[in-house]
């Protein structure tokens, strides 16, 4: 959404309409209100936006409807409303329930309104995700131990853990490089994985993506729509559709979003079509993130490419590295490939 400029809500909230108008009324088994938290909106604007969505799309009978949400913007009267129009899911921002690291991270929220929120919502909702950062700064093993539990002794169906990553260009980086802050060491990040893996299984939550974890019945649908490449709509600044083969993503600043849209020009500041083979190869890439692994032959069918030929080598290679299991057509993560995912599905994309 829009940090730090209420003043541009309403003109963002018209912009996003306009957008979505131009569609014609698809219908749709997957709704994700993210990339920002839209429970920062007044219930006013709230129910306005909901309403819109109704109107822009159609939604199925069974249709996963999921909002984001920070941990301080939550109330009974916001999640009345999203309860009122068909939300069944909610994905809060937790990231840590540890003062020190909800500082370090730049939270405005504390670990206490964090468990209310999850408490508050899991009323309301039902349906409860959130996700943890782990591999901060300073972090022991026992640290992210007491985070993790603390977040399995909550209602939560779902849990998404990503490491820290210290990328170019924001302030963990700068901080990095000036010294005033250093990463766990491999061996410490590999142990919290790997924990996570053990913890959540005997709670219930299964492994099922390299960084999610669910109950029986609460996968993701609509992220498993962006690992299994099955197109999908998408509106607002930075927003990144596939439809029909043709890739977009919407300009990223807000400002010039809004601007664009003011003068009725396209938002898009980048578009590509998607080669077949490269299609292929992506379903591939991003299938095999997934624990249960993937059907290269049924994926080839469906693709139109085979896979065999254009994957082979890439396949052999990581098998014989021991990161690959095959049997049959199928072929899945090892456990020592889990924690070299990203470079395996490197080598499916070539």
């Amino acid at each position: 959404m829009i940090a730090d400029r209420d003043d541009l809500v309403q003109p963002f909230l018209a912009a996003i309409d306009q957008e979505l108008e131009q569609l014609d009324r698809p219908q749709i088994d997957t709704l994700f209100l993210g990339g920002g938290t839209p429970t920062h909106l007044n219930v006013t604007q709230l129910e306005w936006l909901l309403k819109q969505i109704e109107l822009r799309f159609c939604l199925t009978d069974q249709a996963e409807r999921s909002v984001e949400a920070n941990p301080e913007d939550i109330d009974e009267e916001k999640l009345r409303i999203l309860a009122d129009h068909g939300i069944n899911r909610i994905s809060l921002g937790v990231q840590s329930f540890t003062p020190t690291k909800l500082k370090l991270l730049e939270r405005s929220h504390t670990a206490a309104q964090a468990a209310a929120a999850i408490e508050l919502a899991a009323k309301w909702i039902g349906n409860v995700s959130i996700d943890l950062i782990f591999a901060a700064p300073q972090e022991t093993v026992a640290d992210w131990q007491a985070d993790l539990q603390t977040a399995l002794d909550l209602p939560i169906n779902h849990l998404s853990t990503y490491a820290l990553t210290f990328e170019k260009g924001t302030a963990f980086w700068t901080a990095k490089r000036a010294g005033r802050l250093d990463g766990v060491d491999e061996a410490s990040e590999v142990a919290m994985y790997m924990m996570t893996r053990e913890q959540s299984a005997a709670r219930g939550l299964s492994h099922y993506e390299i960084s999610n974890f669910a109950r029986e019945g609460f996968r993701c649908r609509h992220n498993l729509t962006y690992w299994q490449g099955r197109g999908w709509f998408a509106a607002g600044p930075g927003a990144a559709r596939f439809v029909g083969g043709h890739r977009e993503v919407n300009h990223r600043s807000t400002t010039t979003y809004l601007k664009r849209m003011e003068r009725n020009e396209s938002p898009v500041a980048e578009s590509d079509a998607i080669t077949p083979l490269q299609y292929a190869r992506e379903r591939a890439a991003f299938g095999i993130r997934m624990i249960d692994g993937i059907d290269i032959e049924a994926l080839a069918h469906e693709t139109k490419i085979d896979l065999q030929r254009e994957c082979g080598d890439a396949i052999e290679k990581s098998i014989t590295q021991g990161l690959l299991e095959r049997q049959g057509n199928h072929i899945r993560l090892s456990e020592q490939g889990i924690l070299f995912a990203d470079s395996v599905a490197s080598e499916l994309l070539g």
